[in-house]
């Protein structure tokens, strides 16, 4: 009975606020535009706070914190069948008021989000609201494809193990492979002084000589089972609109809680495989039709599921999608925020390929006369050593890309690497030395190439050349270094202090540079209509007027604050999603 308030004009503040927009739009039939809404929950993960209001309060110490019989009185009075008293209600008005408090208090005690923040916020939020459309007949076929082989790997992981495994679920099937393989390999699966058989360990392993044929199947076979592709297919179907086949708010704003990089939820587009079926037309209707799809589309039913899990992301009938990702957009970066590698960007603005350039130095050769495979290296030395990684980065990295090398041979690549970009030792050591200083000297700034770090008895805060500005919360000067509250850690129940991590070098000059990454994302999105998907580096628009030369000029057109940052960017039109 009580009379809505007229909101006309006001700001209206709400933790998750595309929750309590939805409802104004959608179910009170009340107007309010996109903009007057502001989210305490993207403030907090811009502070690099928890986004939960029940986490950031524990995060913050508040003494304003999430009432927990709320979950309780949600279940009883809004989930089938409907509890409904006088009691119940005045109860549920009580929390709602409490947890307004909560998220006053804890919003007041953080920084706001600046104008420009609250834009792009909203930008995400209209994105949101647009969705991408799924194409559900084929998710579904994944889906049945995924049930049949799940009897058929049960079946061969019997077989080969005469029994003894009948699931790959089965902890037994962690100790048989143990067993089974060699003193190389048993390192492999020790992870904080247990054995794992976890996506890494089982990858490493199918990657290690000494692990015989059939253990080596047995490993496959849990691989092929716990492919999250399946699971991604079935999230699809399930979160498409049944009226137009859209999933929407699938991207979290400043998810990322280091750098301000968007995440995604639900659909969790930023985790998809970058492997793609070369003819996801001719797959695709295969699928739906129920045919064989294994030889002919790739050697395992998983393979061809990974394969499609892109393409199963289309343009609404009549338009197509124009799919755009920035060019080593972090090798790019990185340089250019040191104020020292002017060699480092010459080498991208003239266009060469700095795959090429690395392995010419590494190897002592004429870049014309660089061989595939050492191509492949240069790519490895420049994905595994731009953030300081060291002979354990670049093995990880060289994995990943088939690239396998002796620990002296590995201790050569990183060598070479840092000696064709001496911009980079200098660099780290100056971020080193400017966020150790700022903690030594409360309330001073230092600088290190682009970036300035400032300590206020609190937070490290950092400030980028776009002017935005994130932090380190909590940090503490200790006898092992810097630590800080992570965000992203969550403490079990009866933690007394929320889990720390460590800063060093390699780890700031990542978290700044993907921060610029995330800013020059931002400033694209501004200019952009019909952005239906952004993945880092990349963006997806579905138009029926593609202008592909219009989308290169604005990614490559760099902002006032990023000038002679040399950018360059792929556009394709697809009629599906991919790579």
């Amino acid at each position: 009975g009580q009379p809505l308030p007229d909101l006309t004009g006001h700001r209206i503040m709400a933790h998750n606020a595309a929750f309590e927009r939805l409802i104004f739009w959608y179910v009170l039939q009340v107007n309010i535009p996109l903009e007057s809404f502001y989210c305490t929950a993207a403030q907090a993960r811009a502070n690099c706070a928890p986004g939960s209001l029940e986490d950031v309060g524990r995060f913050a110490g508040a003494s304003m914190k999430k009432d927990h019989r709320g979950a309780q009185l949600i279940r009883k009075m809004s989930v089938p069948p409907y509890e409904e008293s006088p009691e119940l209600t005045a109860e549920m008005v009580a929390y709602c008021e409490q947890d307004v408090r909560a998220m006053r208090a804890i919003s007041k005690a953080m920084r706001p989000l600046s104008d420009e923040e609250l834009a792009d916020y909203h930008v995400n939020e209209r994105i949101n609201d647009r969705g991408v459309l799924v194409d559900v007949p084929l998710c579904q076929a994944a889906v049945r494809y995924a049930s049949a082989e799940l009897t058929e790997i049960q079946a061969i992981v019997a077989e080969v193990t005469e029994g003894v495994i009948k699931s790959v679920r089965s902890p037994k099937m962690r100790d048989w492979v143990y067993e089974r393989v060699g003193d190389e390999a048993r390192k492999l699966m020790q992870k904080d002084g247990k054995v794992s058989i976890d996506k890494t360990v089982r990858f490493n392993l199918l990657n290690c000589d000494g692990v015989p044929p059939d253990v080596q199947e047995v490993i496959q076979c849990a691989d092929d089972l716990w492919a999250s592709s399946v699971a991604k297919f079935s999230r699809l179907a399930q979160l498409s609109d049944e009226e137009d086949g859209r999933v929407r708010g699938a991207f979290v704003f400043a998810g990322g809680s280091a750098t301000g990089r968007a995440s995604s939820y639900g659909a969790q587009v930023h985790n998809f495989t970058r492997r793609c079926a070369e003819s996801p037309g001719d797959v695709r209707t295969a699928m739906v039709r129920g045919h064989q799809i294994v030889p002919k589309f790739g050697p395992r039913i998983t393979d061809v599921l990974r394969g499609m899990l892109r393409p199963a992301l289309i343009p609404a009938k009549g338009k197509q999608l124009v799919v755009a990702d920035w060019s080593s957009i972090e090798a790019r970066v990185n340089p250019w925020l040191s104020c020292r590698g002017e060699d480092k960007l010459a080498v991208f603005a003239s266009g060469a390929d700095v795959y090429k350039v690395n392995a010419a130095a590494t190897f002592g050769v004429a870049v014309d006369a660089v061989t595939k495979a050492q191509r492949q290296i240069g790519k490895v030395q420049e994905l595994a050593c731009g953030f300081a990684g060291g002979v354990g980065a670049f093995a990880a990295m060289g994995r990943a890309y088939g690239v396998a090398l002796p620990e002296s041979d590995a201790r050569r690549m990183v060598d070479g690497w840092r000696r064709a970009n001496p911009w980079s030792v200098l660099y780290w050591q100056d971020l080193e030395s400017a966020y150790t200083r700022a903690m030594r000297n409360k309330g001073k700034p230092y600088s290190a190439g682009r970036v300035a770090y400032m300590f206020d008895g609190l937070h490290l805060w950092y400030v980028l050349p776009s002017g935005r500005i994130l932090c380190y919360p909590y940090a503490r000067l200790e006898p092992e270094g810097i630590s800080y509250a992570k965000a992203a850690w969550k403490p079990a129940a009866d933690a007394k202090e929320w889990p720390r991590a460590r800063l060093w070098k390699g780890l700031a000059c990542e978290n700044i540079t993907q921060a610029v990454a995330a800013d020059l994302l931002r400033h694209s999105l501004r200019q952009l209509d019909d952005v239906v998907l952004h993945v880092h580096d990349e963006i997806v628009i579905e138009t029926d007027a593609p202008d592909m030369d219009a989308l290169r000029l604005i990614m490559c057109t760099p902002p006032e604050w990023a000038k002679g940052l040399p950018l360059d960017a792929e556009v394709s039109i697809m009629e599906r999603y991919g790579k």
